[in-house]
C-alpha cells in the first residue's frame, strides 16, 4: 500500500446474509479512490483501503451508504484493532435479535395456528391470517420495499415477499402465511448455525490473551496487552496465557505450546529461554521481560492472519459469488415465464396452477445456501489448519494445496535441524589443530549462519574482535575477513578455486569449511548436521497422499546431498546450489511438461529466512519453523509453527477435507435445488418443499461446512 493511502478494518453488526456481503464488497470496489475493499462473512470484518488517506472519509460515507442500501440496519464499528469490547458488543447485538425473533415467531406461530385450526373462510380467520403474516414477515416486506427504491431488487426480501403475497392473491391464505412463517423459522437457524459456526472458529482461535500483568512502582497489576511497553516485566502465574513476547528473567516451568503449534508435548523454559505470546503456563510463577510490542507479538501476528485469510478468496469462492450474481435474476425471469406463457400457449391451463408453480420457482431461487456456506467452509478449514499448527494465509493457497503434485525441500533448517556439530579438524601439513580451529572461530565469528555457530561453540579459545575487519559474508559460498591485517577465506571448494587455492579434496559425507590464511591453505573443518526425526515419515506420507515427485535443492556438495536424500527416500536432488541458483532450477522443474500439460502446482518448503526469494516464486511457498520469525511469515503462503516436516501432510490433508466439504455443499445445494427447481415446474413440489429447498438446505450446509473444522 502506498504511503499516501490508509487502511482501517471495522467490525459489522447485524450482518446476516452472505449474498449481500459480496454485493457490498464488489459496489464498494468499484467507488473512485477505492484500492482494495473486503467484506468478510465469517468474521464480520469490513476492510477498507484508499488511494489517498485525504479522500479517506469522503469513501467511508459512501460505503455507509452502500451497505445501508443492500443490508438495512447494519451497522459498523470503529477501528477494529482499536476497538476494545467490540467482540462482546456485537455478541449482545445479535442475541438481542434473535431473542426478538423468537418473540415475533412465536405470537405469529400461535396466530397462525389459531386461525388455521378455524374450519369457516369467514374474514375473522382473513384477518387472523394478515395479521399473522403481518407480525412474522412485515420486516421482510419492508425491506424488500426499501431496497426496490434504491434498486436492489434481486435479494431473498424480494423473492420471498413476491412468493408470499402472491399466495395470497391467488387465495393461498394458509400456504402464503406458511411459507413466510418457515422461511423465518428457517432462517433463525440458519442465522444460529451461522452464528455457532463463527464461535466454533473463534473459540479454535481463541489464542489472545485477556491481560497482563505488570509490575510497576512495586506493585503488580492487570492492565490490556496493548499497554505493555518493550522492557517492563510482566508475571505469568501457572494457569494462565503468556500475554507478550518475551525473555524469562526468572523461574523455570513448562509450557502448553499446542494452541500455536499443535504440539502436546509441553515445552520446558527457563532463565534466557524465549516464550511467546499465547502459550499457556502450566508450570512454576515467571517473570518475563517484554521484547515486542503487543502488535507485533507472535499472537497477534496469528490471528490477523488467519483472521484476514478469508480476504483472499479461493477461485471455488469467486466463481460461486459470480454464479449467485447471475443465477437468481435467471430464476426469477423464468419464473415470470412460468406463470404466464403456459396459461397462453397450453389449452385448459389455469393461470392460479402456473402462477403457483412460479411462485414456488422464486422461493428456491434463493443462492443463500452457497453463497454462506462456501466461505464458512474455506473459513473453517483455515481455522482447522491454525489449531494444528499450520497457518495458511488465505482460502486461495488452502485450494491451492489440493492442485500440488511436486513438492520441493530445501535441506537446512527444513529436512535437517541445522544444529551443526564439528565432527572433525583436518589440518594442513605445519598447522595444529589448535590454530586452525582459531582461524575458523575468527573468520565465522560475525556470521549467524547454523555452521558458524557451531564452529563456535567447538572453540574453547578466546576472540581478539579488534583483529578482526571488513567482513564479506557470501551465501553459498563463503566469508572473507581481514584478521591480524591478513585475508582469511573461509567456505566451500567453489569459494576456494574462486581465490586460486589449492585445497584438499576429501569424501566425507559432512559439510566442509575450508579455511586460507593470507592466501595459504591451513586445512578443513567438517561439520554434519542431524536430520529431524518425522522427515522420512513426513515425506513417505506426502506419497500416500498422491505427491508425485519429492524434489532437495541444497547448496551443500554433492555427496552430502546425495546421502540425506537417499535416507529421506527422496526422488531428486540437485547440489551446490547458491540461492540464486535455486531459483533458476525451482523455475525450471515448474517448466516441466507434466506440470504445465496438468496445470499442477510446486510446493517449495524453505526454513523462511534464507529462502525468501524461492519462497516467493513457487506456485505455493511453505516456511518451516516460523515460530515468532518475520521472515517466514511474510515470504510464505503457508507457515509450519514448528519445525516438523509431517506438518506439510497435515496442511493438504485439511486442504483435502475442505475441497470434500466445499463439493458436498455445492452439489447438495445444486442437486436440490434442480430437483425442486424441477418438481415445481411439474406442478409435483408445492411451496412447503420450496422452503425446504432453500433454508432447509441452507441449514444442512453450513453444519456441512463446520465439520471441517474437526479431525478425520
Amino acid at each position: 500500500m502506498e504511503s499516501t493511502g490508509l487502511k482501517k478494518i471495522f467490525l459489522m453488526e447485524g450482518l446476516s446474509c452472505a449474498d449481500c456481503a459480496s454485493k457490498i464488497e464488489e459496489k464498494i470496489n468499484r467507488l473512485e479512490g477505492v484500492k482494495e475493499a473486503k467484506v468478510n462473512f465469517a468474521t464480520m470484518k469490513f476492510t477498507l483501503i484508499t488511494d489517498k488517506k485525504a479522500e479517506f472519509t469522503v469513501i467511508l460515507k459512501e460505503s455507509l451508504k452502500i451497505m445501508d442500501r443492500i443490508e438495512p440496519g447494519m451497522v459498523i464499528k470503529g477501528d477494529y484493532p482499536e476497538q476494545a469490547g467490540g467482540k462482546r458488543k456485537e455478541q449482545k447485538s445479535t442475541l438481542t435479535e434473535m431473542r426478538n425473533n423468537r418473540i415475533r415467531l412465536g405470537v405469529g406461530g400461535v396466530i397462525f395456528a389459531s386461525a388455521f385450526l378455524m374450519g369457516d373462510q369467514s374474514i375473522f380467520r382473513f384477518l387472523l391470517f394478515g395479521g399473522s403474516y403481518l407480525i412474522v414477515g412485515g420486516g421482510i416486506l419492508l425491506r424488500a420495499g426499501k431496497n426496490i427504491l434504491r434498486g436492489q431488487v434481486f435479494d431473498e426480501n424480494f423473492l420471498m415477499s413476491v412468493a408470499t403475497i402472491g399466495a395470497f392473491l391467488i387465495g393461498e391464505y394458509p400456504e402464503g402465511v406458511a411459507v413466510m412463517l418457515f422461511y423465518r423459522v428457517g432462517e433463525y437457524f440458519q442465522n444460529l448455525a451461522v452464528n455457532r459456526s463463527r464461535k466454533s472458529i473463534s473459540d479454535l482461535m481463541d489464542i489472545r490473551p485477556d491481560f497482563a500483568r505488570v509490575n510497576r512502582e512495586g506493585k503488580q497489576i492487570e492492565v490490556s496487552p496493548e499497554n505493555v511497553v518493550i522492557g517492563e516485566t510482566i508475571m505469568i502465574k501457572p494457569g494462565e496465557k503468556v500475554a507478550l513476547d518475551g525473555k524469562v528473567l526468572e523461574g523455570q516451568s513448562s509450557m502448553d505450546t499446542s494452541a500455536l503449534t499443535g504440539e502436546s508435548m509441553p515445552r520446558d523454559v527457563n532463565e534466557n529461554d524465549e516464550v511467546l505470546s499465547g502459550f499457556i503456563n502450566t508450570g512454576g510463577l515467571l517473570l518475563v521481560e517484554v521484547t515486542k510490542n503487543f502488535g507485533d507479538s507472535t499472537v497477534s501476528k496469528i490471528l490477523d492472519l488467519v483472521e484476514n485469510a478469508g480476504n483472499r478468496k479461493a477461485p471455488t469462492e469467486n466463481f460461486i459469488t459470480k454464479f449467485a450474481k447471475y443465477y437468481t435474476p435467471i430464476v426469477v425471469f423464468t419464473a415470470l415465464g412460468l406463470a404466464i406463457i403456459p396459461p397462453l400457449m397450453i389449452e385448459g391451463a389455469s393461470f392460479n396452477d402456473w402462477i403457483y408453480r412460479a411462485l414456488v420457482f422464486l422461493v428456491i431461487s434463493c443462492p443463500c445456501a452457497l453463497v454462506i456456506s462456501i466461505p464458512l467452509g474455506f473459513f473453517g478449514g483455515i481455522g482447522g489448519a491454525s489449531s494444528r499448527g499450520v497457518l495458511i494465509k488465505g482460502s486461495n493457497f488452502l485450494e491451492a494445496l489440493n492442485q500440488v503434485d511436486t513438492v520441493v525441500f530445501d535441506k537446512t533448517g527444513t529436512l535437517t535441524k541445522g544444529k551443526f556439530s564439528v565432527i572433525d579438524i583436518a589440518p594442513s601439513e605445519g598447522v595444529s589443530k589448535d590454530e586452525l580451529m582459531k582461524y575458523g572461530a575468527h573468520g565465522e565469528y560475525y556470521s549467524n549462519h547454523p555452521i558458524a555457530k557451531s564452529i563456535m561453540e567447538a572453540f574453547r579459545g578466546t576472540i581478539q574482535e579488534n583483529q578482526i575487519q571488513n567482513l564479506i559474508e557470501i551465501p553459498g559460498n563463503g566469508i572473507k575477513v581481514l584478521y591480524r591485517g591478513k585475508k582469511l577465506l573461509l567456505g566451500s571448494e567453489k569459494w576456494m578455486e574462486s581465490h586460486n587455492i589449492r585445497y584438499q579434496k576429501s569424501d566425507t559425507p559432512g559439510t566442509l569449511v575450508h579455511v586460507a590464511y593470507n592466501n595459504e591453505y591451513k586445512g578443513y573443518l567438517e561439520v554434519a548436521d542431524q536430520i529431524k526425526d518425522d522427515a522420512r515419515a513426513g515425506i513417505t506420507q506426502l506419497k500416500a497422499l498422491g505427491i508425485k515427485k519429492t524434489i532437495l535443492l541444497t547448496g551443500d556438495r554433492k555427496k552430502v546431498g546425495e546421502k540425506i536424500a537417499g535416507i529421506l527416500g527422496i526422488d531428486e536432488v540437485y547440489c551446490e546450489l547458491l540461492p540464486q541458483d535455486k531459483v533458476i532450477k525451482l523455475e525450471e522443474i515448474q517448466e516441466r511438461k507434466e506440470n504445465k500439460s496438468t496445470r499442477k502446482k510446486v510446493l517449495y518448503v524453505g526454513d523462511g529466512i534464507n529462502d525468501a526469494p524461492v519462497l516467493a516464486r513457487a506456485d505455493v511457498g511453505v516456511a518451516m519453523g516460523g515460530l515468532g520469525s518475520d521472515a517466514a511469515i511474510e515470504a510464505a503462503d503457508v507457515v509450519i509453527m514448528n519445525d516438523e516436516p509431517s506438518k506439510l501432510v497435515d496442511a493438504i490433508k485439511v486442504a483435502q477435507r475442505t475441497r470434500g466439504i466445499v463439493w458436498q455443499n455445492i452439489i447438495i445445494a445444486m442437486g436440490v435445488k434442480m430437483i425442486f427447481l424441477i418438481f415445481g415446474a411439474m406442478g409435483i413440489a408445492s411451496l412447503w418443499e420450496a422452503v425446504f429447498a432453500d433454508v432447509g438446505v441452507a441449514v444442512i450446509a453450513i453444519l456441512n461446512s463446520m465439520r471441517v473444522m474437526k479431525g478425520e
